[in-house]
């Protein structure tokens, strides 16, 4: 390890104002609610029903402080990369040489997506694993999500955030090459090796280039056509407009609410109630970061087309690549495509549960992957 920069990197305590809190009530009460939907089923988006059971909740059960306990009770810290200050968590295990690995969520997620994994991970003897599966974790927020910066000028693509995990790492005391990554939707390079839990490739392109496993293409083609039909909509609308979206998502708790339950609930693994995987409590975990930050917009600006372009894994890879494929994901890359950009697999499989949350729905699964992927690392 190299001499970590402390001077540039400052601790962070989480401590929203019980105005803010206040003036959420208050929004939530005076409500304006749409119509009822006009089928039974969930093809409108959310139901009226569940929406307003979900607020009900969230006005007199829920608590923030505890949630805020929560991310207070681990080593939290900021610094500034490239003018946006960025926030994370650094979570090292007893372990002195751990593997360092820095964990990014995604959207609609956010650092809470590794809540149920860091102990796994940070303290691996205590769940069934070896010292040897260790991690030293750095679970930063993404540019524009809570509680990190807002970008004031476009450019925060997933290239230049990779730089700045890149930094932020090094910054750490963390060396070229001594630490791997671990991503839902992006993940940085110049490191040692990447753990993938979602992979993204248009379809339609792929088609293109003749292939071996048939089955794979048409599983591909149909997680794409559901895409189509079902789950394009929010991805058109933030990528061409995330600003005209923001004011609604900005000025209502419950606009912001049923934009990401629709997802939490879309992407992943459950017999058709995903509160059996996610609790109210959690799921509003969840909201309340993107609420409390007001990031519904700078979220919305740095996801998918606006900033970071499309086909953001269908990129060349040449260090070890794990894939690990969720099946309540709402995408799907065979292994021969991967093979077109990732050139060293070192591990690959294809789970019969979970989702695009996977760390978050099934921690167990997740770990274990991490664990198998780490094992093919030299």
């Amino acid at each position: 390890m190299t001499t970590p920069k402390f001077n540039s990197i400052h601790p962070f305590k989480l401590s929203i104002p019980q105005s803010v809190l206040d003036d959420l009530q208050t929004r939530l009460r005076l409500t304006r609610w749409p119509d009822k939907e006009i089928v039974t089923d969930w093809s409108q988006g959310v139901p009226l029903a569940t929406i307003q059971e979900l607020c009900e909740y969230w006005q007199t059960e829920y608590d923030w402080r505890l949630c805020e306990r929560l991310l207070n009770s681990y080593p939290q810290f900021t610094t500034t990369i490239d003018g946006v200050e960025i926030y994370f968590l650094h979570i090292r295990s007893k372990h002195e040489n751990a593997l360092p690995m820095v964990l990014t969520h995604d959207w609609p997620g956010s650092i809470l997506e590794s809540r149920h994994v860091i102990d796994k991970l940070v303290d691996p003897e205590t769940y069934g694993g070896l010292p040897d599966d260790a991690f030293h974790l750095v679970i930063p927020a993404l540019p524009g999500y809570a509680f990190s910066g807002k970008p004031m000028e476009t450019g925060w693509d997933y290239n230049c955030t990779a730089g700045a995990w890149a930094e932020l790492m090094q910054r750490l005391g963390y060396a070229d090459r001594e630490w791997v990554a671990q991503g839902g939707d992006w993940a940085p390079k110049g490191l040692k090796s990447v753990h993938m839990n979602s992979v993204f490739f248009e379809p339609k392109k792929e088609i293109q280039t003749p292939c071996q496993d048939k089955k794979g293409e048409e599983k591909a083609m149909h997680f794409d056509r559901i895409r189509d039909t079902t789950h394009c909509g929010y991805s058109l609308q933030m990528s061409t407009k995330p600003q005209t979206l923001g004011y609604g998502l900005a000025d209502s708790p419950v606009a912001q609410a049923a934009w990401i339950y629709e997802k939490l609930r879309d992407w992943s693994s459950h017999n058709g109630d995903v509160e059996m995987v996610f609790s109210k409590d959690e799921i509003l975990d969840t909201i309340m970061l993107y609420w409390l930050s007001n990031s519904a917009t700078s979220s919305a600006r740095y996801y998918y087309y606006w900033e970071c372009g499309n086909d953001t894994t269908a990129l060349q890879i040449d260090m070890p690549v794990g894939v690990s494929w969720f099946p309540g994901n709402t995408s799907y890359g065979s292994k021969e495509w991967c093979g077109r950009y990732y050139k060293n697999i070192v591990h690959w499989n294809e789970l019969e549960s979970g989702g695009h949350f996977a760390a978050w729905e099934v921690p167990h699964l997740f770990v274990a992957e991490l664990r198998k992927w780490r094992s093919k690392l030299t």
